[in-house]
């Protein structure tokens, strides 16, 4: 049985991120929302594209102005109005100023803008109360970046910011990462369907249900491939299709010590490296990890809580490994105050779910009400985080500090 961070590092060490020259393709800017980057950018434009005014106001020569006070304006001739998308026509000279808006062009001859609230306009004269500094209110061409850098970084995430940067360079589409294949399936004579009708000592299948939304929240493909009995041969064919067809591969139950639990058995038949098939964590102590060519294999326990718990602990993070997403991947870990009373036996590392609030601008954990039976779903609802009780850690009282696991970005 391995510790749960020889667990994480066994599995981080045996993925194979997809790779950026096969496994890329070009998407439109609008439908790049969440998706890796697969290759840097750069763009041909500096930006600014050009010096332009941060402010509403006149475009002067601060040799002209430095000398303003409010008792002793500085008055200059108005010679153009520039708005934004403007070309400027004149140049200015001493004694000269330009109105001039926010964005607009700088004119030739202007080096400083004085804004607006420190002049008073009498038609085409501007009295000008207070000194700027110099080129204050200027945005110089290329002072955010320049032609030719390296705009965005290959293997990060895009979002509303990114696209943003991507649309202002000119770019209709961009390079991403395929998006990581994952099939699932749940195994159990007792499983049925939510639209089924229930038999005494039936179970409704919410793990699919619960994997493959998570999945989908991580950017990743779903193949869904339903129930299967407990039966070795029906179990083989399932696993030797999600292999061939997956980049990773969850199935929930048949990883215990039951006489009906085959996955691991089937596993090595089909070929695969079976790395553990138990970890020292409550709940989720049966789980098994594997590894093909060119899958790998999450053998997750068919209790609810423990596959999710297992899922957020170490198929989160493999995913968006596997992706392509250069770093962030490892999982967002805080120490923070625990309002609740926390227990453990000491035995297994265990994660307490509940929910992380901010109370008076500091994070606090607060333990899930009810029953935290392994089988208790109704019990995780609204969970955004994991308490960690390390091992030999019995009691974490009110206000102490416990290591959480946020389970959101």
């Amino acid at each position: 049985m391995l510790s749960v961070r020889d667990a994480e590092a066994t599995i981080l060490n045996a993925i194979k991120p997809l790779n950026n020259q096969q496994d890329i393709e070009f998407v439109d800017l609008l439908m790049a929302n969440n998706r890796i980057l697969a290759t840097p950018v750069t763009a041909s434009l500096d930006f600014p594209h050009w010096d332009n005014s941060a402010m509403d106001g006149y475009a002067v020569r601060f040799a002209d102005v430095q000398q303003a006070r409010t008792d002793k304006p500085i008055i200059l001739e108005v010679v153009e109005e520039i708005p934004a998308g403007y070309q400027p026509q004149v140049i200015i000279k001493p004694g000269q100023a330009a109105r001039i808006f926010t964005g607009a062009v700088m004119p030739a001859g202007a080096d400083t803008v004085v804004m607006q609230e420190k002049t008073h306009r009498e038609e085409n004269r501007v009295f000008i109360f207070a000194a700027s500094q110099p080129q204050e209110f200027v945005r110089r061409k290329g002072d955010f970046y320049q032609a030719g850098k390296e705009l965005l970084p290959a293997g990060i995430g895009l979002t509303a910011s990114e696209i943003a940067v991507l649309a202002a360079a000119g770019r209709e589409q961009v390079c991403v990462f395929r998006r990581p294949r994952v099939a699932i399936f749940s195994s159990g004579n007792e499983l049925v369907m939510p639209e089924e009708m229930l038999k005494p000592g039936q179970i409704v299948d919410s793990n699919q249900y619960a994997l493959a939304t998570l999945v989908r929240e991580l950017g990743a493909e779903v193949l869904l491939l339903g129930i299967v009995k407990d039966d070795p041969t029906a179990l083989k064919e399932i696993i030797d299709y999600a292999i061939a067809n997956s980049d990773i591969v969850l199935s929930t139950g048949g990883v215990s010590v039951g006489d009906y639990d085959y996955i691991d058995q089937i596993l090595v038949s089909l070929g695969a490296k079976v790395h553990f098939s138990s970890v020292q964590m409550r709940p989720g102590k049966p789980l098994t990890f594997a590894t093909f060519p060119n899958s790998l294999y999450f053998g997750l326990p068919g209790n609810p809580v423990s596959a999710l718990v297992t899922c957020w602990r170490f198929v989160q993070p493999t995913i968006k490994k596997l992706a392509g997403l250069a770093k962030g991947w490892e999982g967002k870990f805080l120490k923070v105050k625990s309002s609740s009373e926390l227990q453990s036996n000491g035995k297994m590392e265990t994660y307490i779910h509940g929910k992380l609030h901010l109370v008076n601008g500091v994070y606090q954990f607060h333990k899930a009400q009810g029953n935290d039976s392994s089988g208790n779903l109704i019990n995780l609802t609204q969970t955004n985080a994991l308490a960690i009780l390390p091992v030999g850690t019995t009691l974490i009282s009110p206000q102490e500090l416990v290591l959480v696991l946020s389970l959101r970005d």
